[in-house]
Parts: C-alpha cells; structure tokens; sequence
C-alpha cells in the first residue's frame, strides 16, 4: 500500500507539473496550435503512468514542441522509428522531417566512473543512429549542459578522415554494440542543430552547431 501511494503521489505531481507548464507555454499560441501542444502534453502524461519518462526529459520535450509548432513543424513525441528506435521528437512541415534528442547529461550510476567516456559514446552514437533517419537532426540541452560531439558530425562526409571515424566507431563500440554502428553511417551521419532548452523562462535558443563550438563557453 505504501509503494501505491508513492506511485501515485509521483504520478499526481507530474500531471501537476506538466498542466502548470501547458498554461505557460499555450499563452502565445493561437487554437489549433494549443491543440497540438495538448495532445502532446496527454501523450507524455500516459507514457509517464505506463513509467515510460520522466519530468526532466518530459518538460524539455514540450518546451522545444512549441519552439517547432511557432515554426509551423507538426510534431510527435516519443515517435517510433526504424530499428526499434524512438526518438523524442519528431517534426515535419512540408516534405522536410526533424529528429530532435534530448540530452540532459545524466550518467546512470554504473558509469559513475567513466562519465566523460560514456558521454561521448552516447552522443556520438545519437548523432550517428538517429541522423539517417530524417532530413535533419537536433540535439535539445539545458543551458547548463555544456554538449559535447566530434566536429566531424558538422563537416561534409568527403571532409572526414578515417582515422578519426575509426576513433568514433572504437568509443561507440565500447558501449553501443546491439548493433554495432558502421563506418559508413558515420562517414554520413550530421547534427545539424543544437537547441538550448530553458525551462525557467520556457524559451528556446536555436544555434548551428558551429556556432555552438565557439560560443558554449560563455553560454
């Protein structure tokens, strides 16, 4: 009986949460597309009692939702993919389609003592599996995530030398191997974007991954 209502107090809380941040971002809306922002509030509020996310990821997600609904994208969370993959977002408007991940830096306690290794297998391997699967790929972070990624993922593929996509494969590898990524998709792979998700102030800042190289330092 405890552990119920434990489950039901985080269940309540997140619905709270979630309703709170709904009538902050549907403000600037217009009808239709606070009913886009809803149906995706709803969806992430049943993946939440099936404990399929969590409150971090979830508000994230609905404050880069509005973000793409104000640029006239539609757009699905927690959308399936090829592969058995799901990606957080999915966006289209037009014939154009968008990936966006969203990375929050957690480091589960078995790699509490490689974390910056882990980190960039996880990026790397994002980057790599999710890229290939529409026309363009974003990575969405907090403002005091500090993202890292190999700068070949903004060069063109001829740009990239073998050696350093030999390094991504071998990091990738140690902890992403079911399946393993090729060569081949990394030599193809690119972020085209990076999303500074805050939460506080419910904005979003869009930057070119360029941009954010030479900028994170004083983000």
């Amino acid at each position: 009986m405890g552990e119920e209502c434990v489950t039901m107090a985080k269940t309540e809380k997140f619905d709270e949460d979630m309703a709170f941040l709904f009538s902050r971002l549907k403000q600037s809306l217009e009808n239709v597309q606070q009913q886009g922002l809803e149906r995706l509030r709803d969806r992430l509020v049943a993946l939440h009692k099936a404990n399929l996310v969590k409150i971090n990821h979830s508000v994230m997600e609905m404050v880069c939702a509005k973000h793409l609904i104000l640029k006239d994208y539609e757009v699905d969370v927690e959308h399936p993919l090829e592969g058995g993959l799901t990606c957080d977002l999915f966006a289209i408007k037009g014939y154009g389609s968008l990936i966006v991940e969203i990375e929050t830096g957690f480091i589960p306690p078995e790699h509490a003592l490689d974390p910056s290794g882990y980190i960039k297998a996880r990026i790397a391997s994002k980057i790599v599996r999710y890229s290939s699967q529409a026309g363009k790929f974003a990575l969405g972070i907090p403002p005091h995530y500090v993202l890292q990624f190999p700068e070949t993922f903004i060069l063109p593929p001829r740009k990239r030398g073998e050696e350093e996509l030999r390094t991504i494969k071998g990091y990738c590898d140690l902890y992403y191997q079911n399946p393993p990524v090729t060569l081949e998709e990394i030599r193809n792979a690119r972020l085209h974007v990076v999303y500074v998700v805050d939460v506080d102030n419910a904005q979003v800042r869009e930057m070119g991954p360029e941009d954010y190289l030479k900028n994170k330092a004083v983000l």
